[in-house]
């Protein structure tokens, strides 16, 4: 059954006449003026909350995972073949280091990428933090790590939503 479609333009919080009355008809309503995003054209949302969080979460899925790639290297903050589970180390034929260098020069490139495209590589980081935890869940002991990566995934995937607003 086909219903009838209507267009009337609206006052912005006008309740259109007969609406919520029972009938089945689907109302197509425009707003006059423009429907605005952010972006960073618009002077209020680049100085808002929103804008801040971007910026926040912009800086911190660029700086972290090149430190974390760069330490793939030098091993400062952490041993990383211990989040190697057995059934990985084993896949890799005892080459765990090997790996986590490949792993070290991906989150690199990653990180910079976020520097340059967020749009795009705030949700290859979240994807790679969504396979940590998988990994890290294979591993008794680490699930505190693991619940704290899928922090992190949350937050780069907000960064990506946000970057559809304010990136260029």
């Amino acid at each position: 059954m086909m219903y009838p479609s209507f267009q009337k333009e609206i006052e912005l919080g006008e309740i259109p006449k007969n609406f919520g009355n029972g009938r089945y008809e689907r109302w197509n309503t425009y707003l006059k003026g423009p429907v605005r995003r952010y972006s960073l054209t618009n002077e209020e949302s680049a100085s808002g909350p929103a804008y801040e969080a971007y910026r926040i979460l912009h800086v911190a899925f660029t700086i972290a995972p090149i430190v974390a790639g760069l330490d793939k290297f030098f091993n400062l903050l952490v041993n990383w073949e211990q989040y190697l589970p057995p059934v990985a180390t084993n896949l890799l034929g005892g080459h765990g280091h090997e790996f986590m260098l490949v792993v070290g020069v991906i989150e690199i490139i990653a990180g910079l990428g976020v520097a340059f495209k967020p749009k795009v590589f705030a949700y290859v980081v979240s994807l790679w933090l969504l396979l940590i935890v998988v990994n890290l869940l294979l591993i008794p002991g680490y699930f505190d790590v693991a619940l704290r990566d899928f922090g992190l995934a949350l937050g780069a995937l907000a960064l990506a939503r946000l970057s559809g607003g304010f990136d260029k």
